[in-house]
């Protein structure tokens, strides 16, 4: 847990020199190069069973996670001693934990998708974009907005110890678990309500990003929780919603690690018709992460629309790491092979190799497409560090920012296709890979204007 501790004010990333000599290079014929000395042809013969593969994805799962709970007990540690002795230093300490703890986690949502336990339970830490204002205060602007439809988008539960919404009665004069997952979180019945998980955390420590798609994150002050010297009031509540809520992260991420265990449910599920099952589920997350999410709801949609609001990790500017980390368990999944914050690998077969087993041809153009994304997403990301931050790079008037981010976008869709072919070689049935409208129809999304 050494290497969680440690300040990332950069919100630096590791990439090992293999992975940066494989994303850096800009040559077509070097990328394949690669691929081929680390993916062999195979034969018919050497295909793995389905059961194998999907024995090496459960065990990926359970690593996974089992690294986003550690790296949660970290932040937990960090936020401990913030509220214990409340500076900027410790204040910098716990956003830099709580950005180390999205390198996990993020690459743990390829198994969102086709896993209904996962997608059941995600939401409870990492529902976006939220209502800030349910939880504390925020800006005149943001307060006095006519436009909202959420009767509980400025309600602030840290500031009143009595709540009213959708015609209930709250009595929020403690902050609880109970408080914020039974009565606060997605309170009737609007998901903008987030009560709970990794961006109710992420707000508590930043504050608002008021600076729209201009230079600067959230800037809140660490006398927010200062018992000694509050500043904006309440400090105690906020103090208490920002322990409450951290607890409930570190339970959550423990509960799903147990989930993928070897006695785990969610183990048990994906092993089902000899590993079939599995098989579906995984190709759901690959399609589905790729294409519909990522490169559409999480991209796209801020791109077409300019909006700051539409930044995933809105209010700590570092949704280019989420992006990336979102491509690096794409990766994962596919080469079968997943590095623990210790370093050690967890690996065995892949859907690499019964793609390869099939056509060698297929598996290379796969692996360069994935490798093409990563090349590019890294081109963000340092964009990201010494330019520009992504909610400035999707901004109007923007062309060379919104050029980076165009980029990565078109080598997901490319990527996306590579998979529907894997499926198509495969013969899987039953996968369904979510789409988005802000790449299959953008006219509902702008009203006509596709540009």
């Amino acid at each position: 847990m050494e290497r969680l501790a440690k300040s990332r004010a950069d919100t630096a990333f590791a990439i090992s020199r293999v992975t940066w000599f494989r994303h850096l290079t800009d040559a077509p014929f070097l990328i394949l190069a690669s691929v081929a000395l680390a993916a062999p042809p195979a034969t018919a013969g050497d295909a793995p069973t389905p059961a194998a593969v999907i024995t090496t994805y459960a065990d990926i799962a359970a690593a996974n996670y089992a690294d986003s709970h550690l790296s949660a007990v970290a932040l937990q540690k960090k936020i401990d001693t913030l509220l214990a002795k409340p500076s900027d230093e410790t204040l910098s300490a716990a956003r830099a934990a709580w950005i180390a703890a999205r390198e996990p986690y993020m690459q743990t949502e390829v198994f969102r998708f086709g896993n209904k336990l996962v997608d059941d339970w995600e939401g409870k830490i990492n529902a976006w974009p939220l209502d800030e204002g349910l939880i504390d205060y925020v800006s005149r602007d943001y307060a006095e907005s006519d436009t909202q439809e959420n009767e509980a988008y400025a309600i602030n539960v840290i500031a009143n110890k009595t709540l009213k919404i959708a015609g209930e009665t709250i009595d929020a004069s403690k902050i609880t678990p109970q408080l914020l997952v039974r009565s606060l979180h997605e309170a009737g019945g609007i998901e903008a309500n987030v009560a709970t998980g990794y961006h109710a955390i992420e707000f508590l420590l930043w504050g608002q990003d008021l600076n729209g798609t201009g230079k600067g994150a959230g800037n809140r002050p660490a006398t927010d929780f200062d018992l000694k010297n509050c500043t904006n009031a309440n400090c105690d509540r906020r103090a208490d919603f920002l322990r409450v809520s951290t607890q409930l992260l570190v339970d959550q991420l423990k509960l799903m690690a147990g989930h993928w265990s070897a006695a785990g449910v969610a183990r048990r599920d994906v092993m089902k018709e000899n590993g079939n099952a599995g098989l579906v589920a995984l190709f759901t997350g690959l399609g589905s992460l790729t294409y519909g999410e990522l490169a559409g709801e999480r991209m796209k949609l801020g791109l077409m629309i300019h909006d700051p609001e539409e930044e995933h990790d809105c209010f700590s500017d570092n949704t280019h790491n989420s992006h990336y980390f979102n491509g690096i368990g794409l990766r994962n999944i596919y080469e079968g092979s997943y590095t623990r914050l210790d370093g050690s690998k967890v690996q065995g077969a892949s859907v690499s190799d019964l793609v390869r087993a099939k056509s060698p041809e297929l598996d290379a153009k796969i692996r360069a497409a994935i490798d093409e994304t990563m090349k590019r997403m890294t081109a963000m990301v340092e964009r990201a560090k010494t330019v520009e931050a992504y909610d400035q790079m999707i901004g109007e008037d923007n062309p060379e920012g919104n050029a980076v981010v165009q980029s990565v976008i078109d080598a997901l869709a490319v990527q996306a296709k590579t998979f529907e072919e894997a499926i198509a070689l495969l013969n899987i049935d039953g996968v369904a890979i979510l789409g988005s409208d802000s790449l299959d129809a953008p006219e509902k999304v702008t009203g006509g204007d596709k540009g």
